[in-house]
């Protein structure tokens, strides 16, 4: 089953293809590469140039770091992107292919802002900039925010300022030992969302491969969840299919009311359609 997410206005995918992928996030519009996109663009590589600010050039194919190449000479290396629910996010020019903001999980943090009120209790786990949080703290939830490095943690403590926002609670840690601390602790959470990487450092250099962990962290995640909670699990990974997550749950013996799977796509204004993994919400 396909899930296309819907975008404000700020955010345009324009076009994709020839491994890049051409978008607009408020004024700026960068190119990034993305292997997802296999197939030929609909804009030709003049008109991408012509629009563009920016250009991420990758040391090496797939490679996530490189430079950014300046195409306008006016091109901020920082800005302020809004969504149209008045939350804002800083975006910026970093050594990598990312700006901060990764627009399809938009389908998440709709579902975030429905699901929380002030009543409720949310980890946002592998957090990243901290965006999810910053939905989540928006309805009033008291909001766990973790991830193992700390400049995320600045950079989300940032978007709270941005939203004019206060009182998430910043865990710098590696998500998985958090978890399992908590289960320990007796800690139980309305809503989780699991955003892992498909390989990646923790807070103390540790290699993370998410193939290897993802049954564990599903696991542990689950012990978590009220008798109502939600487990959210986003997976980026040419590894991780919907028959892989389901395996993994029955092997977990991880007895869920509901499980609901779905591959999540954009569609770009070109017509172009976009890969972006695999959304799972599990069901205590």
């Amino acid at each position: 089953m396909k899930s296309f997410g819907e975008f404000p206005e700020n955010y345009e995918l324009i076009d994709a293809g020839g491994g890049r992928k051409l978008e607009r996030w408020g004024t700026i519009i960068t190119i990034r590469p993305e292997h997802q996109a296999y197939f030929v663009a609909v804009l030709s590589k003049k008109e991408w140039l012509d629009l563009a600010n920016w250009e991420f050039i990758p040391k090496s194919e797939g490679a996530l770091q490189g430079t950014w190449k300046k195409l306008k000479p006016d091109a901020p290396e920082e800005w302020v992107f809004t969504t149209d629910s008045d939350a804002a996010f800083t975006l910026r020019i970093t050594n990598n292919k990312h700006v901060g903001l990764f627009p399809e999980q938009y389908i998440n943090w709709e579902f975030i802002s429905s699901y929380l009120d002030a009543s409720k209790r949310f980890l946002n786990a592998f957090a990243y900039t901290g965006v999810a949080s910053v939905f989540g703290r928006k309805t009033g939830a008291e909001v766990i925010h973790c991830d193992s490095v700390k400049p995320m943690l600045d950079w989300g403590r940032q978007n709270q300022l941005n939203s004019g926002l206060d009182g998430i609670k910043w865990v710098h840690e590696d998500a998985l030992k958090f978890i399992c601390r908590e289960v320990k602790r007796g800690n139980t959470y309305d809503l989780i969302q699991l955003d892992p990487p498909a390989w990646g450092l923790g807070a103390k250099r540790e290699k993370w491969k998410l193939e290897d962990l993802l049954g564990t962290l599903i696991f542990e995640a689950f012990q978590l969840l009220n008798k109502s909670g939600i487990l959210i699990i986003n997976t980026y990974s040419p590894k991780v299919d919907i028959a892989t997550i389901n395996r993994l749950i029955r092997e977990g013996n991880i007895r869920a009311a509901k499980t609901e799977n779905s591959e999540l796509w954009l569609k770009a204004t070109s017509g172009k359609e976009l890969y972006f993994g695999i959304l799972t919400r599990i069901y205590a």
